[in-house]
């Protein structure tokens, strides 16, 4: 087996003698990169940005902005990364680099100061210069009047960035707005740009990975066949795909494990599939490329994905990750609730399909054996055509849900033929709202039946008072949100 390596800004570079927990963070900087920063080592605060080589949704290749603090650097072993270093152009021998566009703007737009988060920044920044179906929209006056621009939108620029791709990006310095001035003054990339030119070519396929340092070993297998062999003759292995979570406790808990597998690029783990009855989503396919593929076609999910995390962590989690922690403030798990999905199990001698409602069995436990992976999630088609997704938190976008709602509902001709109601938060594994579901269906879409069914929804789980908020408040903010969601459907009705 050929050694591990990483090309990092166009040169080889090899794994050893990193240990296989090493974070690709501590893999750049230990190698002279440092760039890359560390600043919560949770994935929160961007500043240790990195672009990654992936397959692409309009392109063979994207330039994707991952959080290099949490990833494993044996985990790109065979991979391409770019760091704030390797943006700008060498010039000739005596003579400074010439800056990358992200970089000169952010210069001239006085969108650096103490400059610790600068580099975060640019490569966040820069994954967006490259997204390829950013194009340049017309800004009118009554957008500059408003302090806005493409149409009023003051999340989005006339030359098509997304903030919402620097939603992983914290500065304490700048208040932000000469960031933004930098993000909405780029231009687009040039022919000649070597980096939007390699978005033509494949990114580098993936490659089995077995690394062995210090008596700890980091498996990437092949195929699903062999990762599931692997799982069984290795019960005590620890399985990771955007390591999101995984890193988390690398770093803070100094979580060291003898057998780390990863099945994030696994192809049968990789597939979006949408078939006549359903949609199948693989386990390993990340939030950022389920949402461009998508591309609205599920508006329940559509509603989840900008209130997940932030874009870099979307870069890299998965729905099969996200289901795998059996976390009960998982953001994910009320919308497939909502969704009646249902998920496929493998292992080595086959798979079985179980429905998300009889997945979860107890505070992270669920039906899932030694051995099993989640291969994929299914969704039944057709979908509801009344849904909502109502996250609570203490912050509007990039943080943890202290309760999660997510409605779907068929109401025909004024009476709500069926209801399906997901919640996170309010007990000790995600739940279905099975009492207010019932003094839903078959009543009529009115006042006293949404303030009937609310009162059952209050009531729904076992919320408890923890930091985040009050068992009361959990309680309230159940009832509110089906309230909130009858006044949004009349409102679109009437309008």
């Amino acid at each position: 087996m050929v050694a591990a390596r990483i090309t990092v800004n166009g040169k080889e570079t090899p794994l050893s003698p990193a240990a296989p927990h090493t974070t690709v963070l501590d893999f750049l900087r230990e190698r002279g990169l440092t760039g890359t920063k560390e600043g919560c080592a949770e994935g929160e605060c961007g500043a240790c940005s990195v672009l990654v080589a992936r397959p692409g949704v309009n392109k063979p290749t994207d330039w994707v902005a991952v959080n290099a603090c949490l990833v494993p650097a044996a985990a790109l072993d065979g991979q391409e990364v770019i760091t704030s270093e390797g943006l700008a152009t060498a010039g000739e021998p005596g003579t400074p680099p010439t800056l990358h566009p992200v970089q000169e703007e952010m210069a001239v737009c006085g969108g650096s100061q103490c400059g610790y988060c600068t580099p975060g920044f640019i490569c966040s920044m820069a994954a967006e210069y490259y997204r390829p179906d950013r194009c340049a929209h017309a800004q009118t006056d009554a957008d500059a009047d408003a302090d806005s621009v493409d149409g009023g939108d003051s999340e989005h620029g006339p030359n098509g960035f997304d903030l919402h791709s620097l939603s992983g990006n914290l500065c304490r310095c700048t208040g932000y707005r000469p960031i933004r001035d930098a993000a909405f003054a780029v231009g687009q990339p040039t022919e000649d740009d070597p980096l939007a030119q390699r978005r033509e070519q494949s990114p580098p396929e993936p490659v089995a990975t077995e690394y062995t340092q210090d008596g700890s070993t980091f498996l990437r297998p092949g195929t699903l066949a062999e990762a599931l062999r692997v799982l069984r003759e290795r019960p005590e292995a620890v399985v990771v795909a955007g390591s999101t979570d995984y890193g988390v406790e690398v770093n803070i808990r100094s979580r060291r494990d003898s057998c780390v597998v990863a099945i994030d690029r696994l192809p049968e783990l990789r597939e979006l599939r949408v078939e006549s009855d359903h949609i199948e989503i693989g386990a390993a396919v990340t939030l950022t490329e389920i949402e461009r593929r998508l591309d609205g076609s599920v508006p329940l999910l559509a509603e989840l994905f900008p209130q997940f995390a932030s874009r870099l962590i979307r870069n890299g989690a998965t729905l099969g990750g996200n289901l795998g922690t059996g976390s009960p403030i998982g953001d994910s798990p009320p919308v497939l609730l909502a969704l009646e999905a249902s998920l496929v199990l493998a292992d080595a001698d086959g798979e079985r399909e179980v429905p998300l409602a009889e997945y979860f069995t107890g505070y992270r436990q669920s039906v899932r054996r030694p051995g099993e992976l989640i291969r994929a999630v299914r969704i039944p088609l057709p979908l509801s055509p009344v849904t909502a997704f109502h996250k609570i938190a203490k912050r509007r976008f990039d943080d943890i849900s202290s309760v999660a709602v997510a409605f779907a509902l068929d109401i025909e001709d004024g009476i709500v033929r069926k209801a399906r109601i997901g919640l996170g938060g309010v007990a000790a594994t995600p739940i279905r709202a099975l009492a207010a579901e019932a003094a839903l269906e078959g009543k009529p879409w009115v006042t006293e039946t949404v303030e009937a069914a609310a009162r059952e929804l209050r009531a729904q789980g076992t919320p408890m008072n923890d930091h985040r908020a009050s068992a009361e408040y959990r309680s309230a903010m159940l009832g509110q949100s089906l309230l909130k969601l009858y006044a949004q459907t009349n409102e679109a009705v009437s309008s």
